[in-house]
């Protein structure tokens, strides 16, 4: 039994009339007849009495209508359920990040992304470049952000650009008034670090750059991965600490300054993680909007003022 069964039959049990029916159902005529006679075969049940000018229900007809429809009533609630979820899926976006990679330029596409497309519903979640890495590929995640290099075989890597370290000096440091510090001037005293885990390209490039430059600091590693943890043991006295740069244009701490380090070799890239097959609308667009992001704001640049034309008379000193 075929819900196109089901369709056909209430459309005449409730027309009383085949042509009528088929009319209602857009269908040729003989194509309604034969479709209620296999169903009457299907059942073993006449349903419709028909004569030359007359159809009209039978007892078997009568009660086969009331279940009928509810069948295509039922019929009609699956399939606004399944559209509705899928309008949900594509007006849903779900975005992982390790926190002390995140590039300020992604909160400000998101920004953009949703003023274009209002109905769009953003998640975020925390948490590390591999777990986060696995939930895009396994589709429980849209796109991740994390910093590179990073094992993301088969997945679409979108680079964001590079990350430079800063110093987070407490405000009373001697140092903190500078505009600019190297690793030489830092060795001396305990460096703060988060966690290998929270961000392995930073915490290596660390390392590397230390054992390249004859340096070595006490590097104490952070027992928690929070970046406002590390932040509030700089700001209590417990040291200065290296981090991303990401972390000063999207932290505002009491008590801490942060500082560039001259030492451009410090540095991390990050990257938008993606399936390379995605349809997903929303996905597309994040990736559009980051892409934007990226580029020179030419157009907010001031305009230069116009140079004053010279007067007779006037030498104009530029």
């Amino acid at each position: 039994m075929e819900l196109r069964h089901l369709r056909y039959f209430v459309a005449v049990a409730e027309e009383l009339h085949f042509r009528r029916a088929a009319e209602r159902l857009h269908v040729a005529q003989p194509a309604v007849s034969e479709q209620v006679r296999k169903l009457e075969q299907e059942l073993g049940v006449q349903l419709l009495e028909r004569t030359q000018r007359n159809v009209s229900l039978t007892s078997s007809g009568a009660a086969m209508l009331e279940e009928a429809r509810s069948v295509l009533r039922q019929a009609e609630v699956a399939r606004l359920a399944a559209r509705n979820a899928r309008d949900r899926e594509s007006a849903r976006l779900r975005i992982g990040y390790v926190a002390s990679a995140l590039p300020a330029m992604v909160p400000r596409a998101l920004q953009n992304l949703s003023s274009a497309t209002p109905q769009l519903e953003t998640a975020l979640e925390t948490g590390l470049s591999q777990d986060l890495i696995e939930a895009v590929r396994n589709g429980r995640l849209d796109a991740a952000i994390v910093p590179m290099p990073a094992v993301a075989d088969r997945l679409k890597i979108t680079q964001l650009g590079d990350q430079r370290a800063v110093a987070a000096l407490p405000i009373g440091h001697r140092d903190a008034v500078k505009g600019a510090l190297s690793l030489r001037r830092l060795a001396p005293e305990r460096i703060l670090l988060l966690p290998r885990d929270e961000n392995r390209p930073f915490y290596d490039a660390v390392v590397a750059t230390c054992h390249a430059s004859g340096l070595s600091p006490t590097l104490v590693e952070l027992a928690g991965t929070h970046v406002e943890e590390a932040l509030l043991a700089v700001a209590s006295g417990a040291g200065m600490a290296l981090l991303p740069e990401s972390v000063s244009d999207r932290y505002a701490a009491p008590g801490v300054r942060f500082l560039p380090l001259d030492e451009t070799e410090l540095s991390f890239q990050t990257a938008a993680i993606t399936r390379p097959d995605s349809t997903h609308l929303p996905t597309h667009g994040l990736l559009r909007a980051l892409s934007r992001a990226q580029r020179p704001r030419l157009d907010s640049a001031p305009e230069p003022e116009p140079e004053p034309e010279p007067q007779p008379g006037v030498v104009a000193i530029a």
